[in-house]
């Protein structure tokens, strides 16, 4: 033990510009997370993107350890992260998939996409047992091969060393394979209705446009260092630019923040706005009056009805669904034209005697917004549910 301790002392503590550069980039993470954690509801979208945040500054802590050497105190949890690398990638598809399908991750549902970061935990676990003088040379070796190697125990075997050295391409092909699966949500979303055309400050499809983008330019990023760098030297870049995406992700928050409303900042001499009904109220309302099936319906109506300007209620309905007015009211009617199309008690009307019925003032308006929220028209729903 000796010995080893004498090696761990020749380690020395590495402080630069980068290293206060991912340390800022880190803290910025755990502080971004914790906020979104405290902040968010149990089974929403964002919590994932708070897991996702997690397991990268986890990372990215390790990465910091090794690359300042202050790892050399902690010399028993060097490469102890690597299966939380493993999971940034499914939780980013996870956070796109919630927000866009508007569906709860459940393990019972999604487990198959724990399956790799599980079977890489497994077969590393004859490392997580190896004696700390299998973990110090590890660590020399990839960052400080000028040091001597300490001797080991004849009884410390490496059968996982086999998919250890495959890691890096493991890590890369789960990146590519759940971005493919983030692009393609996101374009069949884009395609099967319009983006809100009222102006917000981030609209969903927008935020998860640029999160696939900075997953594709980290990917590039991660496969460059990885051409240029055969251990883990070069890591500390990858985590720079993470800390980057948390500055970011928490410059989106901020701009997000009733903070910088004149809402709740105003003075006692400025008026204030009197709306403060919430998007549970309006869909209470619509939906226990049946708004919708109005034909008459309109932005400035339910706004008189509710008592709040139609902005107010023009913008919470777009902040919190996506659609604007027209599009939210069709919606309904549509769902509420399927129920009646599987109807049989509704077999004697026809498809615009239906439209009718459920809101639509014109049979080329029923068919327009059928086709949008379902893809399909309502004479070919018919077909399907015969």
């Amino acid at each position: 033990m000796d010995t080893i301790q004498h090696i761990i002392d020749q380690i020395p503590i590495r402080h630069n510009l980068a290293s206060y550069i991912m340390f800022l980039g880190v803290v910025q993470a755990y502080f971004l997370g914790l906020v979104i954690f405290i902040r968010s509801k149990k089974n929403s979208a964002i919590r994932i993107f708070g897991w996702s945040l997690l397991f990268q500054a986890l990372v990215c802590t390790d990465t910091l350890l090794c690359y300042t050497g202050l790892i050399k105190y902690l010399i028993h949890f060097n490469d102890s992260t690597e299966v939380f690398v493993l999971l940034i990638a499914p939780t980013i598809y996870f956070f796109v998939y919630s927000l866009l399908k508007r569906k709860p991750i459940t393990f019972k549902k999604h487990w198959v996409h724990f399956l790799v970061p599980l079977l890489y935990f497994v077969s590393q676990m004859g490392y997580f047992l190896n004696p700390i003088s299998v973990k110090l040379n590890a660590y020399l070796d990839a960052y400080h091969d000028n040091i001597p190697m300490v001797a080991v125990p004849d009884s410390v075997t490496y059968e996982y060393q086999w998919v250890k050295d495959e890691f890096r391409w493991i890590m890369l092909i789960s990146f590519a394979f759940y971005l493919i699966l983030s692009g393609i949500i996101v374009y069949k979303r884009k395609k099967q209705k319009k983006l809100p055309t009222q102006k917000i400050k981030i609209d969903k499809y927008v935020f998860t446009k640029n999160t696939i983008l900075l997953l594709i330019l980290l990917l590039a990023i991660v496969f460059t260092v990885y051409l240029q760098y055969e251990d883990d030297g070069g890591d500390h870049f990858i985590v720079i630019f993470v800390g980057a995406i948390a500055f970011m992700s928490s410059f989106f928050v901020l701009s997000e923040s009733r903070f910088f409303e004149n809402s709740w900042i105003a003075d006692k001499y400025e008026t204030l706005p009197s709306d403060s009904l919430s998007f549970q109220d309006i869909e209470a309302y619509v939906s226990e009056h049946d708004y919708f099936l109005n034909q008459n319906s309109s932005l400035k109506d339910l706004s008189e009805k509710l008592e709040i300007s139609p902005n107010s209620l023009s913008r919470s309905i777009n902040m919190e669904t996506g659609f604007n007015f027209n599009d939210y009211l069709n919606q309904k009617r549509v769902n509420s034209a399927k129920e009646r199309l599987r109807d049989s008690s509704f077999s004697n009307l026809t498809i615009e005697a239906i439209g009718n019925l459920v809101g639509f003032s014109s049979k080329s308006a029923f068919y327009n917004a059928f086709k949008k929220h379902t893809g399909h028209s309502p004479s070919a729903f018919l077909k399907q549910k015969t």
